[in-house]
């Protein structure tokens, strides 16, 4: 299985937005991220309609940041992209009434469900200003 990679995909273009004065065309983005521009579009509107970026049409339009960094956290562009399952492991339904496969998956479930628990108020806690401060240092070492 394929993983998802639009989260950290699009924080690291919301970070080269926040930083950057003019906007970036879809085709920029996409060939700052290897991809392709229609991609791009899909998936920066879904950030669009949550408010976190704008988007301009015409010569010198395209993307840009709506919101301040200091205001969206990783959580919320997980939530915007579509929150998909943060684990690619499923269970086995193959014998629903055997005991050990009920016990089995009763068991993964209060473990998968505790862990993505976990990850997902981390993500609420740390903000994009933080991923760019971050940043910052590490071009000043």
């Amino acid at each position: 299985m394929r993983a998802d990679t639009r989260l950290s995909r699009m924080l690291h273009v919301l970070i080269h937005l926040a930083r950057n004065e003019q906007s970036a065309t879809s085709h920029d983005i996409a060939q700052m991220l290897g991809s392709n521009a229609v991609v791009v579009r899909r998936t920066m509107a879904l950030l669009k309609n949550h408010g976190y970026v704008l988007s301009e049409k015409g010569h010198h339009g395209g993307w840009r940041m709506a919101k301040p960094l200091t205001e969206i956290t990783l959580l919320d562009i997980h939530k915007a992209l579509g929150s998909t399952s943060i684990f690619a492991l499923g269970l086995s339904n193959d014998s629903p009434a055997c005991k050990v496969e009920q016990v089995v998956n009763a068991a993964l479930v209060e473990a998968f469900d505790a862990a993505q628990a976990l990850l997902l108020k981390r993500l609420g806690d740390v903000t994009l200003e933080q991923l760019a401060a971050d940043m910052q240092k590490r071009y000043e070492s």
